[in-house]
């Protein structure tokens, strides 16, 4: 179906901007790149489909304006990589990137998009028209009683069940489904790094969750306590004494994960963790006050302790906040005339060979060279073990006088999967089966980084990824609706896309389906991906913005804990956010 819809869209666009299917001609003045015939044409439209459905055709539950943002979005990038790379690359020529070759190829650019618009248009009917059919020929079934679905944790993991058992029980009215979340908001984790480099606002990478749901319940509650011997959670909302009860019939666990300091109290006392929007903020805010200190101070060995900042963990949200932090910091020197870059340190301390894990080994590499090119000092097979007021001491001896000690270097489950004396793996995760369901406890389900799923795609247990918890949790929505009408459930199995990281500067590196990028074409990929996958088109539309002011203007420096009236929430007073914060879907 999806490979049809992209050679229809494919003849249907080419036609209307008066391209022949059978003559696909990429050229330059005077040269003549390379011709596209009718067979190859059929397969790259067709390739188009496939790759347009797995990547956002699934998502026909939402608004059209943010499906023709993500075609928007996906036309661009498919013709960067076919009519600029793969086509000339055909052809016998180098990659055409200079302005005249784009110029020329603008007959593609429209294809591409309007391809794109056309996908989105059409296919989602289509799937729904097939999703219908497939309905209609299932017995009638017998309408459920009155029932609650109970869903903890406003995260990836956990508004994707209710989003999608919204859609499977659109004909239920029998059936409750309820959202508890600390929060009102649905946290972009990717972006969190551009917040404290100034990219983005912090409220426009947060959804309201209300704007998701038409039905849904949304609670916004502290989980005090679950009892599962009689179903019931007792919630804490706001300052109210009184505890709130909530029975349910099906309980979801999708409460995140929070730091994991390793026991070490010396780090968990003076380093910042970064996994919410608060931490973030609160980064941003301490980073431009050593600023303003060490521009204040004559002392230049005063300045260099005020002006060292140390990030521990070189997984995903560790590389992107030391590229953010790196520029951010050096972009704003124009701003303080007595500080010099030579004062600047900025460590990224890593306890493995080398960064970056989930990515290739030459990725990894060129990670670490680039970061290393701008100033950032990276040192691997080293573990913080000590961290006072002012001073970090490393696991081989050195020590560093740094005012800044970052901590992304573990995470583990949230501490209320503790108190289920339920089974754990070593990470403190729940162990489920592969339909979600948690072993020898009927109507509990685990989903999100808070539990350990098998993959039945690797044999291994999924990574905490939202591309993994966004997908497990479609499967435990339709298990939910499955064991409710009596159908037998599915089995999780999910083979990873792929995996971006944003290095800083315009470079990012990526790796998708196999394929390896790095360089400026990443760093599109990497904007453009997570622009389409933003909830919302008034988010996507704040955020371009945000990114269209940054080219033109220098960061801003405000720092908001100063403003009279702001008073931000220490780090010792944060509650433990069940919305899981992990790598968005690559």
């Amino acid at each position: 179906m999806a490979a049809s819809a992209g050679v229809a869209g494919g003849l249907l666009v080419a036609t209307l901007v008066g391209i022949q299917p059978a003559q696909v001609v990429i050229q330059t003045p005077g040269e003549r790149l390379a011709e596209i015939d009718l067979v190859t044409f059929f397969v790259l439209n067709a390739l188009f489909g496939v790759i347009y459905l797995q990547l956002w055709g699934k998502e026909y539950s939402a608004d059209m304006p943010d499906r023709l943002m993500a075609s928007l979005v996906y036309g661009v990038i498919w013709w960067l990589l076919i009519a600029l790379v793969v086509i000339p690359l055909a052809g016998g020529h180098p990659p055409r990137w200079h302005v005249q070759a784009a110029a020329d190829a603008l007959p593609a650019l429209i294809s591409a998009i309007g391809q794109g618009i056309w996908m989105a248009l059409t296919l989602p009917p289509l799937l729904r028209w097939r999703q219908q059919a497939a309905a209609e020929s299932i017995p009638p079934i017998r309408k459920p009683t009155a029932r609650r679905i109970v869903i903890l944790g406003g995260g990836f993991a956990g508004v994707t069940v209710a989003r999608q058992l919204e859609h499977l029980l659109r004909d239920d009215e029998g059936t409750e489904i309820v959202l508890v979340s600390e929060t009102n908001y649905l946290l972009f984790t990717p972006m969190l790094s551009e917040v404290v480099g100034g990219s983005v606002e912090p409220q426009h990478i947060s959804t309201p969750l209300r704007t998701f749901f038409r039905r849904t319940r949304l609670i916004q509650a502290r989980i005090h306590q679950v009892d599962l011997a009689h179903r019931e959670v007792k919630l804490a909302a706001g300052t109210a004494p009184q505890l709130v009860s909530l029975s349910y019939h099906h309980l979801v666990l999708a409460v995140g994960a929070v730091p994991d300091f390793f026991g070490n109290h010396s780090v968990e006392r003076h380093a910042f963790p970064f996994k919410s929007l608060g931490d973030a903020i609160r980064l941003r805010d301490h980073i431009i006050e050593q600023m303003e200190r060490a521009d204040a101070t004559p002392d230049s060995a005063m300045r260099r302790a005020l002006l060292t900042f140390m990030v521990a963990g070189g997984g995903f949200a560790g590389v992107e906040l030391a590229g953010a932090l790196n520029d951010f910091v050096r972009g704003a020197l124009r701003f303080y005339p007595n500080i010099l870059p030579e004062e600047i340190s900025l460590y990224l301390v890593h306890s493995r060979e080398r960064l970056l894990p989930e990515l290739s080994p030459a990725l990894a590499e060129f990670a670490r060279r680039k970061l290393t090119e701008r100033g950032v000092i990276v040192k691997l097979h080293s573990r913080v073990t000590t961290a006072t007021a002012g001073y970090v001491m490393l696991e081989s001896g050195e020590g560093f006088p740094a005012q800044t000690l970052i901590w992304t270097a573990g995470n583990r489950a949230n501490p209320l999967v503790a108190t289920l004396k339920l089974k754990t793996d070593p990470r403190g995760r729940i162990q489920t089966d592969s339909t979600l369901a948690v072993p020898g406890h009927p109507g509990l389900w685990a989903v999100g980084d808070c539990a350990a799923i098998p993959n039945r795609a690797t044999g291994e247990i999924a990574p905490p990824t939202a591309q993994h918890a966004t997908r497990a949790a479609a499967v435990l929505a339709y298990n939910i609706w499955a064991t409710l009408h009596g159908r037998p459930p599915k089995t999780f199995a999910h083979r990873n896309v792929g995996a971006l990281a944003v290095l800083g500067h315009q470079t990012a590196c990526a790796e998708l389906y196999g394929i390896c990028f790095a360089g400026m074409l990443a760093w599109w990929l990497w904007r453009g991906i997570y622009l389409a996958k933003l909830p919302t088109l008034q988010k996507k539309f704040r955020v371009s913005l945000d990114w269209l002011v940054d080219l033109f203007f220098p960061r801003d420096i405000v720092e908001l804990a100063t403003i009279p009236g702001a008073h931000l929430r220490p780090a010792s007073a944060t509650l433990a956010a069940p919305a899981e914060n992990r790598r968005a879907e690559k």
